[in-house]
């Protein structure tokens, strides 16, 4: 079997409910609350400075930023630019796949937003019936 075989039957086999799928780790790394908070804040804003990313997006250490990034970057959602200034200037910018994924970012964002008072009632009713 030659590797383009090989990767279409792979293509073929992805079932994120498999224990080892390819799909399911990327799966793991998509719900990553970093991963959507930079996804959508890139999909708002355009291109940005690392600088820029931590300030919007608050609690995020540098670490797990330049991590994240990383991430994003070796799955082709994010492209990285380096600008030879003094100091060096890196911007971020979703690529046409990131967009795409960003899009349903800010759905489940706005949902999440739009919803919250009405889960965290859920959530008091719940406590309260099984205290």
């Amino acid at each position: 079997m030659t590797a383009a075989q090989r990767r279409a039957a792979e293509k073929r086999d992805y079932d994120a409910f498999l224990d080892g799928c390819k799909s399911r780790a990327l799966l793991d790394r998509l719900t990553d609350k970093w991963v959507t908070l930079v996804l959508a804040a890139l999909r708002d804003e355009g291109t940005m400075r690392f600088s820029a990313l931590s300030r919007r997006i608050a609690g995020v250490s540098q670490k797990m930023l330049t991590q994240t990034l990383r991430n994003l970057e070796r799955d082709g959602l994010v492209v990285r630019t380096v600008t030879p200034t003094v100091p060096v200037t890196v911007d971020y910018r979703l690529t046409d796949l990131g967009t795409s994924l960003a899009l349903l970012v800010l759905q489940v964002k706005g949902w999440a937003e739009q919803h919250m008072d009405l889960v965290l009632q859920h959530r008091d009713d719940y406590d309260a019936a099984h205290a």
